[in-house]
Formats: structure tokens, sequence, C-alpha cells
């Protein structure tokens, strides 16, 4: 399994990129999962739905399945969040895990850029940054490829994500 993250300040595009990818990446053969951190409280579960009561009675965990899948949520109730590499444990093997978010994690990342946004760049001072795609010519001496150029984006994401040993 091999490992790498999307980086960038929200509004950069990150999921839109992510959303192209997936089926440019699945069309050449490669099985994909994604890890997406989420910085405020959110609930994939429904008020109402019977495993949204399971879960406010107290289960640690609630598994829902379906003819067509199934998601295991995890109560932390008040535990620390896990690590991103706890969390690629609970994946089944694919041949690329991409992670959205997590910026300040040590994992080879690509930076995901857009002018409009008016924020900083992150490579200057995250050395994991092995790439940049952008509305713009990032500074420095990175490789990089325009936000829309999914091709080019792929071939950044193959050359520089990283084997992970989990």
């Amino acid at each position: 399994m091999r490992l790498i993250g999307l980086a960038g300040w929200s509004g950069a595009g990150k999921t839109t990129l992510l959303a192209a990818l997936i089926p440019w990446l699945r069309g050449r053969g490669l099985t994909v999962s994604t890890i997406k951190h989420a910085h405020h409280a959110f609930d994939v579960d429904q008020p109402g739905k019977d495993s949204h009561t399971h879960r406010l009675a107290g289960a640690e965990q609630v598994l829902v399945a379906s003819a067509n899948r199934w998601a295991l949520m995890t109560e932390l109730r008040g535990a620390p969040e896990p690590p991103l590499t706890e969390l690629l444990t609970h994946l089944a093997p694919v041949d690329l895990v991409i992670v959205e978010g997590f910026k300040r994690d040590p994992l080879p990342k690509i930076e995901v850029h857009r002018a409009a946004n008016a924020k900083p760049w992150l490579h200057p001072e995250d050395p994991a940054i092995r790439a940049v795609a952008a509305d713009i010519a990032p500074p420095g001496h990175l490789p990089h490829a325009a936000l829309g150029d999914i091709p080019a984006i792929g071939a950044l994401t193959l050359e520089h994500a990283a084997p992970w040993p989990g």
C-alpha cells in the first residue's frame, strides 16, 4: 500500500481534485481509498435511524451493513483523536491511500493551492510537500501541475506516493 496526502487551505480545491483524481487512478487499474480529516464535529449518522439510537444509548461501536455498503462508527467518548497511523490500520489493503487534511503529519504530500484564497503557500514550511497542484506557478523548485491537469497531477501522485509499512 502506498500513501500520499493532499494539503491545502480550505477552499483550495482538495475535494474537487480528489473527485477527479480517483477515477483517473482507477482507470489505470489502481485501487484507491481515502482518509479525510474533519476539523469540526461531524456525524455520518442521522437522528431517528436505529444506528443513531444505538450510539446515543452508549454503544462504543455501531456497524451498519446493507447489500451495497457497510460502515463502522466508533465513538471516542472523550478519548483523544487517533493519529493517522492508527486510522490507516482500519483500512483494507489497496494500491493507494490518499489523505485529505492531516497537513501537519509527516507523510509525503501534494500542496493544493488556489491564488484567490489569498493564503500563504505551505511548502516553504513543510518539507513533506513533494509537489504542488495550483492555479499559479509556485515559488521554489518543486514539481508542479495546473489544478485542472488531472493526468499531470496523477503522475505526480504516483511518483511521490510512498510505501506505508503498516
